[in-house]
């Protein structure tokens, strides 16, 4: 199941959960992220796209206004979201299967349930193969395979992803991209994914919500259409970022 994400004037600011006394890294956003949808939240560095993923995710509380998923307002962390960050953050002592059942053991399932969601999980990212392998054994691509199956084997309603292929070789990466858009369209989990990458917002995402400015907010909102995006809406979006841009 999925659910509808919004952010109605939503302020958060830089430090600690709650901080209502610092500089915001977002101020006053208001966005929608419809139940079963892929949208990307495009921006430079420091313009607040991790802030608002926390902010959904329920890591940092938002100095102002209101963040609901399906129509419930976030407080903190819950089971319904999923995160998947750049760094893998696997413990080193546990295999591919006992990372992924470490994360269940906060929903109460029993071990015999945990067992088999997260080879579940393992087989849906490719790795039934490695689900015995600690971090060590495995590739990059391997051990982010395994944080995706880790947020994937509570069966979240929304997957959050905060640039989680930034630190995969080119290859490794586009396969990656590749295996996230086969599973959401398979789930049909509403999907935020934090990316600086012009290409890669274009290429998974339907929607690219383009985020600037200090305060963070939304400078420009693009769909991208079935067919993928042309030469001259990545020329568009990489001018409303300052970035170069070829057209034809």
């Amino acid at each position: 199941m999925s659910r509808e994400v919004r952010l109605e004037g939503v302020s958060v600011g830089y430090g600690s959960r709650g901080d209502r006394r610092g500089a915001p890294a977002v101020a006053d956003l208001d966005a929608a992220f419809a139940a079963g949808s892929f949208t990307a939240l495009l921006g430079p560095s420091g313009c607040g796209k991790s802030t608002v993923l926390n902010a959904v995710a329920g890591f940092v509380r938002p100095a102002g206004g209101r963040i609901t998923v399906g129509g419930r307002t976030v407080t903190e962390p819950g089971p319904d979201r999923g995160v998947v960050f750049q760094h893998y953050a696997l413990f080193p002592w546990l295999s591919a299967r006992g990372n992924v059942e470490f994360a269940l053991k906060r929903l109460g399932l029993d071990r015999a349930e945990r067992r088999r969601r997260a080879l579940t999980a393992l087989a849906e990212v490719g790795l039934s193969d490695g689900a015995e392998k600690h971090p060590a054994q495995l590739s990059g691509g391997m051990q982010q395979r395994v944080a995706l199956a880790r947020a994937l084997a509570a069966e979240p309603e929304v997957l959050l992803m905060d640039e989680p292929f930034g630190a995969l070789d080119a290859l490794t990466r586009a396969r990656m991209q590749a295996l996230l858009v086969e599973l959401w369209r398979r789930t049909g989990t509403t999907v935020l994914f934090v990316t600086h990458d012009i290409d890669e917002a274009l290429a998974l995402a339907q929607r690219v919500l383009v985020l600037g400015g200090r305060p963070g907010r939304v400078v420009a909102t693009h769909d991208v259409p079935p067919q993928g995006p042309d030469r001259l809406l990545r020329a568009r979006v990489a001018e409303q970022l300052g970035a170069p841009a070829e057209v034809p």
